[in-house]
């Protein structure tokens, strides 16, 4: 990717040193906010943390949004995020175990938000046109699952030998890295789509699509802490919520592999409502079954169907966002998405029921998503037949 003269490549070097400084943060958190702490206090602080979660991109918001219509402050405002980040990172890491670490990780998720939602754009302008906009965001994403994984291994080893703020040190690097990369980067490419879009930033004919990828993001949300919350009431050890987010990680890889390929022989919907059944099936048989490596399975399952959603939303969004609205849109769907999956997290972080009642929701929720992608195209048709004259 160094020596390529694709602009992708050059911005896919971007993403992947900004998701090695976010898997830092991430193994530094969860040893200080959550392991840490008695099962009861780590309900009440992680319930805290995911309502401080909804707020980032609200805050930077209407800050985001005339940048981003704005088409050439792109780089600008992915240098500013990567630099942002990698100061608070710098400032954190003495004062981690203090309760300054809330805000301080506050503003590291309102500038990685920054960050993300910039990534559309910039995926839109630097996506080579005979690649297509699923190919990209899948490389994209493969690339950010690489790159988290090359910084976990270090960053947990460095855990245990220097403690969280030889972590968050790290962490300041990899953001710093990211920044200078960012120095290498192109303008992008200009697109010309016209199309309808609410002032809120609402693609109309996008709705239903929009509402079953905010599904499959409550349910990623939910997924993860109701495991997680399990596996220390049960008492088990720590390693099996590595295992499970490794299943999870490697399941949404996948997506991202087959994605490009399925989309040859399938349409996106026929891809995801597959991903979805078995989901569903294999989450009643973890439900049954108590096992580390089936509850493997069903993480992986549950990762390949959210990132086929994801994927296949994404790129209709990018496809389908207006010239000089790209900042409404991006905002109002990352948002939207956000808070879908802290509306999902929240459940069992706050309320206190089995993991096998969890997991059997789990999977009447997979099999009835799955229902919808079925029927979906039939309604979509039956609308446009009565809103059709003659």
């Amino acid at each position: 990717m160094w020596s390529s003269h694709l602009p992708l490549d050059a911005y896919a070097l971007v993403h992947m040193g900004g998701a090695m400084g976010d898997a830092l943060i991430a193994v530094a958190l969860a040893d200080s906010v959550f392991f840490s702490l008695p099962v009861g206090q780590a309900k009440l602080k992680v319930a805290l943390y995911l309502v401080l979660t909804m707020a980032p991109l609200a805050v930077a918001a209407p800050v985001l949004v005339p940048l981003l219509d704005r088409w050439g402050q792109l780089r600008a405002i992915a240098f500013a995020a990567s630099a942002g980040r990698g100061l608070v990172a710098l400032y954190a890491a003495p004062r981690f175990g203090t309760l300054l670490l809330f805000p301080l990780a506050f503003l590291l998720l309102v500038l990685s938000k920054v960050n993300g939602i910039t990534k559309n754009g910039l995926t839109m302008g630097y996506a080579p046109p005979r690649e297509g906009l699923v190919k990209a965001n899948a490389r994209l994403s493969r690339i950010g699952v690489i790159g988290g994984l090359l910084a976990a291994a270090p960053g947990v080893a460095l855990l245990k030998a220097g403690g969280a703020q030889a972590v968050v040190n790290l962490a300041a690097a990899a953001y710093f890295i990211t920044m200078l990369l960012t120095l290498r980067l192109p303008r992008p490419r200009t697109t010309r789509v016209r199309g309808e879009v609410t002032r809120l930033g609402a693609i109309p004919r996008l709705t239903v699509a929009a509402t079953g990828t905010a599904a499959l993001k409550a349910a990623s949300g939910f997924l993860l802490f109701l495991l997680a919350f399990a596996l220390r009431k049960g008492n088990e050890p720590a390693y099996w919520l590595g295992v499970l987010a490794i299943g999870a990680a490697a399941g949404g890889f996948l997506g991202d592999v087959v994605s490009p390929r399925l989309s040859r022989f399938l349409r996106e919907e026929a891809a995801v409502f597959t991903s979805l059944v078995a989901a569903g099936v294999v989450a009643m048989w973890a439900a049954a079954e108590f096992h580390l490596w089936v509850l493997a399975v069903f993480a992986g399952f549950a990762g390949l169907a959210t990132e086929l959603g994801r994927l296949s939303f994404q790129s209709q969004m990018q496809r389908s966002a207006p010239e000089g609205a790209h900042g409404r849109v991006f905002v109002r769907y990352d948002l939207a998405f956000q808070l879908a999956w802290v509306a999902g997290a929240f459940l069992p972080a706050a309320l206190s029921f089995s993991f096998r009642t969890g997991v059997l929701i789990m999977a009447l929720f997979y099999l009835t998503l799955g229902a919808a992608y079925l029927i979906r195209p039939v309604l979509f048709r039956r609308l446009i037949d009565r809103a059709t004259p003659g």
